[in-house]
């Protein structure tokens, strides 16, 4: 691959930021998408995002900052997605400019409400990017911890192995670790399923449960993540690295999890509506449980955690009765 091919980020939100900040470190210029104009001129006077990752240094000097969405892809050859999955249709609606012969990387953690199809698969079969020109960027990390610079660790899946390399090294650091690996669909799969998880672990802590029950949700919730994707995805992987079981632990268990926030309010009583509204950020879970639910109803995977948080979110049904429910299911 190229390397002098220039790589630009999609998004404003905290992992976009936390991106932005990884690739300013290796690169002279980084390509920055974003909205909100008053947000890009913040940044150009102070260094960093005002709404998300305040502590987090984003230099201006380095970065190519517009709200032109169609400015970065006409000139950037490598195009981070890292725009909440609820937003992503409407703004490549905005596309005039041809994402022919791109390189498109999901950052993104969830499902496509639209198509109801994981990011690189919607990028495949809407635009028909080819797949090997689609990778997935993933963790066990949180944008939080990379503004701190806490070691964090990210998994870099692509087929072809010449270009996850090369974003390898884009990101990479003292305080960054990554990995890579060719199941691009494993791999993002389990980054959506994670965040259902989350949900299931917040509503637990929510309702009272705990750290014994949530290391036996946990220790479930693995064993379904890999029935899941062995049903979509069959292909040789072991659902206990860092992708998969790291991914999902600490997205289970951290204070910075927005899905185990958002959880953990529909547990204390906030009905479902009133959670979002109170989170300044979108908590990708939700939107995940009801694709989630829809795919294993057709693959026939057997999936109670995912049931029971999509009885609570979708269906109605009382939290505290679902995960006594839930409870006489695990093992």
């Amino acid at each position: 691959m190229n390397q002098n091919k220039k790589i630009a980020v999609l998004g404003g939100g905290s992992w976009a930021t936390a991106i932005v900040k990884m690739l300013s470190e290796n690169l002279e210029i980084v390509g920055w998408y974003m909205r909100n104009t008053q947000a890009i001129e913040h940044i150009k006077e102070n260094d960093h995002n005002p709404n998300y990752l305040q502590s987090a240094d984003v230099y201006a000097r380095q970065l190519d900052l517009t709200n032109d969405i169609n400015y970065i892809v006409k000139n950037y050859e490598v195009l981070i997605f890292a725009i909440p999955s609820a937003f992503l249709t409407s703004e490549l609606q905005k596309l005039t400019a041809s994402l022919e012969g791109k390189i498109i990387f999901s950052a993104i953690k969830g499902i496509v409400p639209e198509t109801g199809l994981i990011i690189g698969e919607h990028f495949n079969r809407e635009f028909n990017i080819p797949l090997e020109n689609i990778g997935v960027i993933t963790g066990p990390c949180h944008a939080e911890e990379v503004a701190m610079e806490r070691l964090s660790y990210l998994t870099i899946a692509c087929i072809n192995e010449e270009t996850a390399k090369f974003i390898e090294q884009a990101l990479q650091s003292w305080y960054i670790k990554t990995k890579i690996s060719d199941d691009i669909i494993g791999t993002e799969y389990a980054a959506m399923l994670k965040n259902i998880y989350a949900v299931a672990a917040g509503i637990a802590h929510g309702l009272g449960y705990g750290d014994n029950f949530q290391a036996v949700l946990m220790s479930n919730a693995i064993r379904e993540m890999k029935r899941f994707i062995k049903k979509v995805h069959k292909m040789k992987r072991n659902i206990n690295n860092s992708a998969y079981l790291g991914d999902l632990l600490v997205t289970g268990y951290s204070v910075f999890s927005r899905n185990r926030q958002f959880g953990n309010m529909v547990g204390k009583g906030y009905t479902v509506k009133s959670a979002q509204m109170e989170m300044s950020m979108i908590a990708e879970g939700y939107y995940a449980t009801k694709s989630a639910y829809k795919m294993k109803t057709e693959n026939g995977a057997r999936t109670p955690i995912i049931d029971t948080v999509y009885n609570v979110l979708y269906a109605g049904k009382n939290p505290k009765k679902e995960f006594k429910n839930l409870t006489d299911s695990l093992d």
